[in-house]
């Protein structure tokens, strides 16, 4: 591709600082716009399953870091509402072949990038206007820009979406599964384990990777349930009040919910749009195909990073061409993936205490299966290695 592009990427978490590697490696000018004040730390834990994933990471040269970030978590206890083990989840189910905090992800992308990648944090897109030279791109806190292209890798609430494709509800498949994330000190004796108790339609579980801090999910099935994204005091009430009452150590963890500086909730949601770009506006990870819990979301915003990157270069300035191809490439990975995600919520949050029973059961009795353990390591990358990584151009490292 002709050096020189002057490309803007919305989003500095996962997806966008991974393109942004690729695009200045092949020699071209970045900008990524973040909204948050600054990176965002700490965070649940994301993974990388099979060759796929993992080949990404060693041709960006930054495999060897994320393992010495590695959570190396061990199996996770299912436990009833004494706090008794009656089953555990393999580490290869939950945890894939590396898994780290996604606020380490982000730090290690980051520090890859940030020396020749200019990052406005604070900020955020609030017009787009293209014509077939360029985009015209407004911010909320500063001048206005003209680029090449534009990347829109913000996430599920994509304002780069909304703004290029328009609000459409079509484009949203909820799952009807929420989940409120948040850290406490460890006050359960965990490290590099956790625990995961269950009641009809409600989960809680506490995670701790490194000891220390333990990460706390409440996770809740209620489709149709609106709420405001933006309002943190509404989804602590909404998590207050649908976990008032469960068992074990529930109410410990709403107070400390209360306290917590980190609270994250959101609806798991798919999102499914007929094109992935419009005109010189392209998406990228979970604002243009997020797939949900057990998606691959992480592996699939790095993957498509690389591969968006590489057909841009071999496209040698046709972006028409190579976001045809991009979208061509990866639509079939991406719908795989979706589909796993289809059936998580019977996993997660289980509707009847037989489901619950059902799902200890199962993996209480697989364990003494004498090939359990080639079972689960299918059962955890057949998505993730549905995919066959192109080859492309890989300009040296400096």
């Amino acid at each position: 591709m002709v050096p020189g592009m002057d490309i803007l990427i919305s989003g500095a978490s996962v997806a966008g600082p991974s393109l942004a590697f690729w695009l200045q490696r092949y020699g071209h000018s970045v900008t990524v716009v973040e909204k948050a004040p600054a990176l965002r730390g700490g965070g649940y834990a994301v993974d990388f399953r099979g060759k796929v994933h993992l080949t990404t990471l060693e041709r960006m040269g930054l495999r060897a870091q994320l393992e010495a970030r590695a959570t190396h978590m061990g199996d996770i206890a299912l436990i009833d509402g004494d706090g008794a083990q009656v089953s555990a989840l393999p580490s290869a189910i939950f945890s894939g072949d590396l898994e780290v905090l996604r606020g380490d992800l982000a730090e290690v992308l980051y520090g890859a990038t940030r020396e020749r990648v200019r990052y406005r944090f604070g900020d955020q897109i609030t017009g787009i206007a293209q014509d077939a030279h360029g985009v015209d791109v407004t911010f909320a806190n500063g001048e206005p820009g003209r680029f090449d292209l534009v990347v829109g890798a913000d996430g599920v609430h994509s304002g780069v979406r909304r703004l290029v494709l328009g609000d459409d509800p079509a484009h949203r498949k909820p799952l009807g599964v929420y989940g409120g994330v948040f850290t406490m000190p460890g006050t359960m004796g965990l490290r590099r384990t956790g625990i995961i108790y269950s009641e009809p339609n409600r989960s809680v579980s506490v995670m701790s990777p490194h000891g220390g801090d333990q990460i706390v999910s409440m996770t809740f099935a209620e489709p149709g349930l609106d709420f405001d994204h933006r309002d943190v005091e509404q989804q602590r009430r909404l998590i207050a009040e649908r976990f008032a009452g469960v068992g074990w150590r529930t109410a410990e963890l709403l107070a400390a919910m209360e306290r917590a500086e980190d609270f994250w909730f959101d609806e798991t949601t798919q999102i499914h749009l007929d094109r992935w770009s419009h005109g010189r506006v392209v998406l990228l990870g979970d604002a243009g195909f997020a797939g949900g819990p057990g998606g691959n979301g992480t592996g699939l915003a790095v993957v498509g990073a690389h591969v968006l990157a590489g057909e841009l270069d071999a496209a040698g300035g046709d972006h028409a061409a190579a976001f045809e191809r991009y979208e061509r490439l990866m639509r079939p990975y991406v719908a795989t993936c979706q589909k796993q995600a289809d059936g998580s919520p019977d996993f997660l949050v289980p509707s009847t205490w037989k489901k619950i029973a059902q799902r200890n059961r199962f993996f209480k009795t697989v364990r003494y299966v004498p090939p359990a353990r080639r079972l689960f390591r299918y059962l955890a990358t057949r998505t993730a290695t549905a995919f066959e990584l192109p080859e492309y151009r890989l300009p040296a490292l400096v």
